[in-house]
């Protein structure tokens, strides 16, 4: 599989683990990061020494609506065009109802929603040109929201929406889809180890997922997919069977 890839929010977590197997698969990586540059450059050094100018790299705040064209411009200059978005890129920060400011709103609709739109957006004509694909990566709370993350809740449910709606905006050329992790990696602001084992008791298989499941569910629908579109595939451990 050769395909030049943009991902956003690469440098850790899922992004990493996407860019590293569709690395495997002899595709092409452009990894956005913003704060997290070491992380970023171990990762394109680490993929590049593997296959000599096949990852490349780019900072940028992705609420500013210029620095996602840019990040468009320069992903689409790599190599002569994108054929994949991963939407990656992600807020995740607790604020309850009462306590949400204008500026976390913001912040978290931002990198969640405006993001991924104006980036598919910004990358339609490239993306039709190739006949590529969309992959943004939605939550599982996106269906019945996550206590005291009520925005980010909303933004991701928007994800899904637009996942639908742009299925149906840039098809047949483009195919969008998504995957919506469950139980994969704890908060960096750490959860306790009773909260943990609560949330592990609502999880069939009785264990969190890891970083390479979604990474798997990506490969599959950038790879083996072509006849699926408008499709969120669920990857929770089977967690939403509990209400």
């Amino acid at each position: 599989m050769q395909k030049n890839i943009l991902i956003t929010g690469a440098a850790k977590r899922i992004g990493a683990a996407c860019a590293r197997l569709l690395h495997e698969e002899g595709c092409n990586v452009f990894l956005h990061y913003r704060s997290s540059k070491a992380d970023a450059l171990n990762l394109c050094s680490e993929l590049n020494l593997k296959r000599p100018d096949s990852a490349k790299m780019i900072q940028a705040d992705l609420l500013d609506i210029k620095a996602l064209e840019s990040v468009a411009e320069a992903a689409c200059g790599a190599w002569g065009g994108i054929d994949v978005l991963v939407n990656n890129a992600s807020s995740f920060s607790p604020l309850p109802v009462g306590e949400v400011t204008e500026a976390h709103w913001h912040e978290t609709l931002g990198s969640n929603l405006k993001a991924p739109f104006f980036l598919s957006q910004f990358l339609a004509p490239t993306l039709t040109q190739n006949k590529g694909c969309i992959v943004n990566i939605v939550d599982i709370h996106a269906q019945r929201g996550l206590k005291g993350y009520p925005v980010y809740s909303i933004a991701k449910a928007g994800l899904a929406a637009m996942t639908y709606a742009l299925a149906k905006e840039l098809g047949p050329e483009i195919r969008v889809n998504a995957v919506a992790p469950g139980a994969i990696l704890w908060p960096d602001n750490a959860l306790s180890e009773q909260d943990k084992a609560q949330i592990l008791q609502r999880v069939l298989l009785q264990r969190t997922g890891e970083p390479l499941d979604i990474a798997k569910a990506v490969r599959f629908l950038i790879k083996d997919a072509d006849y699926i579109t408008g499709q969120i595939i669920t990857v929770d451990g089977g967690r939403t069977l509990f209400c």
